[in-house]
């Protein structure tokens, strides 16, 4: 956690990672027998033949699109993988009804800050929304509530504790910034989160939904009761 890697090299059988904690500065180095690099991938565009309907790539070999998903040629549409944004195939899937919506009716919508991101490890890692750091860079004021599973008693009955849900919210408004959750079932966890930020909610409407006990979505309950200084457990 709050680590970033300086860098990574092979040493026989092992590879050997150079990492800097962000808080202190502190260098150290870590040897492991894998390392799993999930930085994302390209476009694959090459080889369609794009270039022979006169379709536009970017340098990248992303598909140039309009918000209607209109490529350079008007009558071709484009989602997913070869466009811009985050390479999900629930993204893709969205932009696709959106696309036909279009087609049929001139309107679609898909909401970019919306759409939600999991990393499928143990514990998984799930997020949606905004970042502390990129709310910082955009000198928007903002509230951090946190919970640990360790103290979900969900969590404590399948003996599966690790990690925690941190909820932001806007400083002024409470309306939901960004949810962050790692831990058992953060995938499923996370839908909620971005059902509340796709039609504004904020973290004292999560707060105030009732939770079944005891399940583990009571911690993204109780993260949000702490971003509006409301907690009562921790």
């Amino acid at each position: 956690m709050s680590t970033k890697v300086l860098s990574c090299k092979k040493d026989g059988d092992k590879v050997v990672l150079e990492v800097e904690s962000v808080k202190t500065g502190k260098k150290e180095i870590i040897e492991s027998e894998v390392v799993l690099v999930s930085i994302g991938r390209r476009p694959y565009t090459d080889g369609l033949g794009l270039e022979n309907v006169g379709v536009q790539v970017d340098k990248r070999g992303q598909v140039i699109q309009t918000q209607n998903y209109q490529t350079s040629v008007p009558n071709i549409r484009v989602i997913g993988d070869v466009t811009t944004g985050p390479m999900l195939a629930h993204k893709a899937e969205d932009e696709g009804i959106a696309a036909a919506e279009f087609i049929t009716n001139g309107y679609g919508h898909v909401n970019y800050n919306v759409i939600p991101s999991v990393i499928y490890t143990h514990p998984e890692v799930a997020w949606v929304g905004q970042t502390e750091q990129a709310l910082k860079e955009q000198k928007v004021n903002f509230k951090v509530g946190s919970f640990p599973f360790s103290a979900n008693s969900r969590a404590k009955t399948v003996n599966d504790s690790d990690g925690l849900v941190k909820v932001i919210s806007d400083a002024e408004t409470d309306r939901l910034l960004g949810v962050h959750i790692i831990g058992s079932n953060a995938g499923e966890m996370i839908a909620e989160a971005a059902l509340a930020m796709e039609y504004g909610g904020s973290a004292e409407d999560i707060g105030r939904t009732c939770h079944a006990h005891p399940t583990l979505s009571e911690a993204l309950k109780e993260a949000s009761m702490a971003a509006y200084s409301k907690a009562i457990h921790s």
